[in-house]
């Protein structure tokens, strides 16, 4: 069966082996993160013709399962991989929306530019995730901060050693039933200072949602772990310690007179939509928001002397996270015992209540799929 969206046609070869119900909702009772996937997988292939014209086709949705792949697959040795992630809520009556795909949709083909991969239309970013919750719409739990995961993918699928942009390439969207991201009820979360490592460099793929760079994090994360943090902070070494991000969300300042201050994008920092969505609402809320260079001196002296009074991370999987204490081995900025912020509070409560349907949309941000 054939069916339409956003003006491209998705071929629909469903699961012959579906969930059932009970296994369903056994899943979604305790979903964590990442770790249960649903029925179906969107797909739309790339290819590069004998006349060197590209073009993408063959858009569908299959039964989820492994991907098949030549050992030579550029993916595989030259990490040519792109991604993003959104979420898909269920509304009070029953209906499902996501939050500015258009701008998941955008960022991906910013990366995709940096990584020499193709650039996918909007119509098909869209079509094929309304395609997959259309067809998974089951999966989309309803217990409060609950969602349905979406994970697009674009990567080289070209059989190919040579040393440069694949011709065959294979853009996928899967999804998995989410919690909370950091589990139970809302705490301010341990970030760990990464010495050491650093996430990204100038004239890198910082500013690309790519594998690579999350595969950077990883050893400064272990780190983190093991000193008991959730989460490892990255400084630019060669600009006076400057903040640049966590390994996985970008980081806000409340100062004391009710200002926002965040890192100021600088190519090493990844643009995310979550954060450009943190800095509308606030001031939608009358808050004053700068985009500027914040250093980890700035964050230890601003603490001491109250001048910064609360801080969080934000980002989609765990929306906004208030952060209690930065430490490595010599530093310790903060409390163990803080508790989340008002302000933290009052802009997750407004940008949730917008993502879930119980706070008016005013910038048109939601789209429905189902």
């Amino acid at each position: 069966m054939t069916q339409t969206a956003h003006g491209v046609e998705f071929n629909q070869q469903l699961s012959a082996t579906p969930k059932s119900a009970e296994e369903r909702a056994a899943i979604l009772a305790n979903p964590g993160f990442g770790n249960y996937f649903t029925d179906h997988t969107a797909v739309v292939d790339y290819s590069v013709d004998e006349q060197g014209e590209g073009g993408w086709h063959n858009a569908r949705v299959e039964a989820y399962g492994p991907i098949s792949l030549d050992p030579s697959a550029a993916v595989l040795h030259y990490g040519q991989e792109i991604f993003e992630g959104l979420k898909a809520y269920r509304h009070a009556d029953g209906s499902i929306w996501t939050f500015r795909p258009e701008a998941n949709a955008a960022r991906l083909n910013k990366s995709a530019r940096r990584l020499a991969l193709p650039e996918l239309p909007e119509e098909y970013f869209l079509g094929a995730i309304r395609e997959l919750v259309q067809a998974d719409k089951e999966w989309v739990p309803a217990g409060d901060g609950e969602a349905l995961y979406l994970r697009p993918f674009m990567i080289a699928t070209e059989a190919f050693l040579g040393v440069r942009a694949a011709r065959e390439v294979s853009f996928r969207v899967i999804a998995s039933p989410a919690g909370n991201y950091f589990g139970g009820e809302l705490k301010p979360v341990s970030i760990w200072i990464s010495r050491e490592y650093a996430r990204a460099g100038r004239g890198g793929t910082g500013a690309a949602k790519c594998g690579g760079n999350y595969a950077a994090s990883l050893i400064a994360q272990q780190e983190a772990e093991a000193n008991g943090c959730k989460q490892v902070l990255f400084l630019d070494h060669f600009n006076d310690n400057a903040v640049e991000e966590l390994g996985g969300m970008n980081v806000f300042f409340v100062m004391k007179d009710g200002s926002l201050v965040t890192p100021a994008l600088s190519g090493t920092i990844l643009e995310g939509v979550t954060r450009m969505s943190v800095i509308q609402v606030a001031k939608d809320m009358g808050r004053e928001v700068a985009e500027r260079k914040i250093t980890l001196d700035e964050w230890r002296d601003g603490v001491a002397s109250g001048e910064i009074a609360e801080v969080f991370a934000c980002g989609t999987a765990a929306v906004i996270t208030p952060i209690g204490v930065l430490k490595d081995t010599t530093e310790f900025i903060g409390s163990e015992d803080a508790k989340a912020g008002e302000t933290t509070m009052a802009i997750r409560e407004r940008l949730l209540g917008i993502q879930t349907g119980t706070v008016p949309d005013t910038h048109g941000w939601l789209t429905r799929l189902a």
